[in-house]
């Protein structure tokens, strides 16, 4: 075997294309599933063109907002409910476009120092959760409770959305699609901690509410206490992720006997579609990426104001809303993923969505709320929060929702109609209890 073709097996048999049949055996032989490799080539094509998509998408949110503002300026005002629909698409439009802005930033950094795709991968994840941050940063002030369920509600939209899809994933005969085994250990552990916080937490609020004297409000320092817990605990998780995928590739670069060769050639692979950047580049698109996510943010915001403020709405409804709205993009990214054939990352995408709401959306929005709280406003109608409805069925129904999930993915198999059925019709019951209660105390 020459060494080209010694190369390109050794690669393959990782993952990637061209792999050879023996190559698959060999793994077997040692105990390494090869359907359960995590492999994934970063980029989309799109990066090797002159003008990106998303940045025509970004150009076109920013000269709507430039005609919204001529137009009130020095033509006639925009009735406010009109308005606030442009300005909620303008938002979304602009909000996806600085999403896909840095996660190209991160990935042509990753690039640049050669990380694996596993690091990449993840890192590129986290900081797509950056305009959804940004949102909730400006929603705050116009409503803490809107922006507390904007943050819980998306992990129910994700985990409907991982229900559904997971139903549709091509499976075997058992039924089964497996997932990356990092993911099944180091996922099923968080699933079983997010159910757990969401039990606790419910059921020390209905407590204290039964309870005559007791405090029925979060306190700055509540939130400062429940959101050190949940850091902790994703941190810890981001750890064991990256290290697990770590051990899963040193055993497969062992038991393929990898040259230096095939190393270098596999990480070329997974970058081929990232267009090669100098920094100066790299810290644009990150500033580009801040940018719209600001902007898009603002506008977002102000659709929330209107529909708060001046329309009255339900602000439980009103959070709904832009949950559901502001987790297109991801939804999209999603079927792409999936009409490619890379069920896998489209798998890892979808259930990345639950557990970074969980741990990392969910704390910033309390730490941001605290914040507000004591050093901007402490005097907002909303402070502190209360133990209503809306809050103690929100997180109480975390736990049958992550419990679900955690059992399903630690038996390796996907769900079937009845799963499906079970947790698409709790989604709606909660959505009909919030809606029809969700303003009201205990």
């Amino acid at each position: 075997m020459t060494g080209k073709a010694r190369s390109e097996s050794h690669v393959a048999g990782a993952g990637l294309p061209s792999a050879a049949p023996g190559i698959d055996d060999t793994l077997r032989s040692k105990g390494i599933d090869p359907d359960r490799l995590s492999v994934l080539q970063l980029g989309l094509h799109y990066n090797l063109v002159f003008i990106p998509p998303w940045l025509r998408r970004l150009l076109l949110g920013v000269a709507l907002v430039l005609v919204q503002l001529l137009i009130n300026r020095f033509l006639f005002e925009i009735p406010r409910y009109y308005q606030g629909a442009v300005e909620l698409a303008t938002g979304l439009l602009i909000l996806q476009a600085a999403c896909e802005a840095l996660v190209s930033a991160t990935e042509r950094l990753a690039a640049r120092f050669k990380w694996n795709h596993y690091v990449a991968g993840t890192l590129a994840e986290i900081l797509a959760t950056t305009p959804e941050l940004v949102v909730i940063a400006f929603v705050i002030p116009i409503s803490p409770l809107a922006a507390l369920i904007i943050s819980i509600i998306t992990i129910y939209n994700n985990a409907l959305v991982f229900s559904l899809y997971s139903f549709f994933l091509p499976k075997d005969k058992q039924g089964k699609f497996l997932m990356p085994a990092p993911i099944t250990e180091a996922g099923t552990q968080v699933l079983i901690a997010g159910a757990a916080m969401g039990l606790v937490l419910g059921l020390v609020m209905m407590t204290f509410n039964a309870s005559e004297g007791a405090k029925n409000t979060f306190e700055p320092l509540d939130l400062v206490f429940i959101s050190v817990v949940l850091l902790i605990i994703f941190g810890v998780y981001i750890y064991r992720l990256i290290t697990g995928y770590a051990e899963e590739e040193a055993e497969v670069r062992e038991n393929l006997s990898m040259s230096a060769e095939d190393i270098s050639q596999r990480i070329d692979l997974v970058y081929q579609n990232v267009k090669p950047s100098s920094f100066p580049a790299i810290a644009g698109l990150f500033l580009i990426g801040m940018a719209g996510a600001l902007l898009g943010g603002g506008q977002v915001s102000s659709f929330a104001e209107t529909m708060i403020a001046d329309l009255a709405i339900n602000p439980v409804l009103t959070a709904m809303l832009l949950a559901i709205f502001a987790g297109m993009s991801e939804y999209v990214i999603l079927w792409q993923s999936h009409h490619k054939g890379e069920f896998g990352i489209a798998l890892a995408n979808a259930f990345g969505g639950i557990t970074q709401v969980m741990f990392l959306v969910l704390p910033f929005t309390l730490l941001g709320i605290a914040f507000y709280q004591v050093v901007v406003n402490p005097a907002h109608a909303e402070l502190p929060l209360t133990f209503s409805l809306s809050t103690v069925f929100l997180f109480l129904f975390l736990f049958p929702t992550f419990y679900t999930l955690s059992s399903l993915l630690e038996e390796d198999h996907t769900l079937g109609i009845l799963d499906t059925t079970i947790m698409t019709l709790i989604f709606l019951f909660l959505i009909v209890l919030l809606v029809t209660y969700g303003a009201v105390v205990l």
